[in-house]
């Protein structure tokens, strides 16, 4: 599905609760993180992808610029926007790599062919659209292998609206000690910052710079120096705090500009609360820590005022789960969070996070069309399905991609 979208005009109607999440232009944090901006009995009118207006159902079927649209009846149902993943890892590492040895996973990579890594991709973002999503973001994280970083920053490019807009990022990783043969962690970070990031940089494969710190291998001053310069070279930067000694990490973003600091499951309340007025967002992604039940200090952060993104961290190795309603019930049960703050945290918020939200992530006039029909009357029934999908329709740029269908009973043999 090459550009999606809708020409002509599509008007959704008597949807029972339209929860445009509108309101503030920058990332939602404190009390507007309970204001969803519902409408009873709203409808929805696009015009060629576009949303044109948003409001009570009365009112919008009665402009001209309604009449002979095309019509959708959500009736009983919610409507809402497409769910913003703003963390993923579909494209690496492989099915099946070892956690213990990325490097043979970077080496699978580079075996695979473009097409065959392209078809994998394309099944998740298949199932990614039926459960919700319409915006989702994919991390490289091969080491410092040139090949095969830039055939996962390809494969995204050419994966960019099919069905789903694709935001590729860089992912940094200092190999393991042992990893990169006798090269060391300082000449690895030496070629990234002098080849790699200017190569990538100058092809446009990514607006985004990730780093996974590895707080017990004392590569702080070269975590600083990666993030100096990929900030140099125009990227946006992000920080994996996925380990005990968050605190550095969480410093160093904040002084590093970075748009957002994920994970944090290791962050005290203490730590986290020096991203309160940093401009810098905390992205938490309840499925990474499921088994073990550790969980981020959400309640720590929204107390804070820090402005929350909730994502799925979806990777084929060991967080498979791709349904954003899950991250959502999970986020109301294990962090403590209400479900007006999950939604905003898996839509708006996680738009501001992927630098899209003038665009995505809220149901306003002039935004692009990607919303979801769900076979629910009340948005607060996601926070008790856990694990269920109640997608009825999805929709990008105005055009249905995905829709609800009917389970076939099979005639008895014989």
């Amino acid at each position: 599905m090459n550009g999606v979208k809708q020409t002509g005009r599509l008007l959704i109607r008597e949807a029972r609760q339209v929860v445009t999440v509108r309101g503030s232009q920058g990332p939602r944090h404190g009390a507007e993180l309970q204001d969803l901006g519902i409408i009873p009995d709203g409808a929805i009118l696009i015009g060629d992808g576009i949303i044109e207006e948003v409001g009570p159902t009365r009112r919008v079927e009665n402009l001209w610029a309604a009449r002979g649209a095309a019509e959708i009846s959500a009736a009983g149902r919610v409507v809402m926007p497409g769910f913003v993943d703003s963390h993923t890892h579909m494209v690496f590492p492989p099915p099946g790599a070892c956690a213990q040895d990325l490097g043979g996973a970077a080496r699978s990579v580079r075996a695979s062919t473009g097409h065959h890594i392209q078809w994998r991709t394309q099944t998740y973002l298949a199932a990614m659209a039926r459960h919700g999503t319409t915006t989702v973001e994919g991390k490289t994280g091969c080491g410092p292998d040139e090949s095969a970083e830039l055939k996962l920053l390809r494969v995204m490019a050419a994966l960019k609206d099919q069905p789903l807009h694709v935001v590729p990022t860089f992912l940094f990783r200092l190999p393991q000690p042992g990893e990169n043969g006798d090269a060391s962690a300082e000449e690895a970070a030496e070629w990234v910052f002098r080849e790699l990031l200017p190569k990538i940089r100058r092809r446009r494969f990514a607006k985004f710079a990730d780093l996974a710190w590895e707080s017990d291998l004392g590569f702080e001053e070269i975590y600083g120096r990666y993030l100096g310069a990929a900030r140099s070279l125009g990227f946006a930067c992000k920080v994996h705090a996925h380990h005990s000694g968050a605190g550095a990490a969480i410093a160093s973003a904040v002084e590093n500009l970075a748009v957002s600091v994920d994970h944090l499951e290791y962050a005290s309340a203490q730590e986290a609360a020096i991203l309160a007025d940093s401009g810098t967002m905390a992205t938490l992604l309840p499925l990474a820590t499921f088994p073990s039940g550790r969980n981020a200090p959400a309640r720590a952060l929204i107390e804070a005022g820090v402005p929350i993104a909730l994502a799925s961290n979806f990777n084929s190795r060991h967080s498979s789960t791709l349904n954003m309603q899950t991250v959502v019930a999970l986020a109301c049960t294990n962090l403590g969070m209400t479900i007006e703050e999950a939604i905003i945290a898996a839509t708006i918020n996680g738009a501001h996070a992927l630098g899209r939200a003038d665009r995505v992530g809220s149901l306003e006039a002039g935004k692009r069309a990607d919303l979801l029909i769900l076979n629910s009357p009340d948005y607060r029934e996601m926070a008790r399905f856990f694990g269920m999908n109640l997608v009825h329709m999805t929709l990008r740029n105005g055009a249905v991609i995905y829709k609800e269908g009917d389970v076939v009973n099979e005639e008895p043999c014989g």
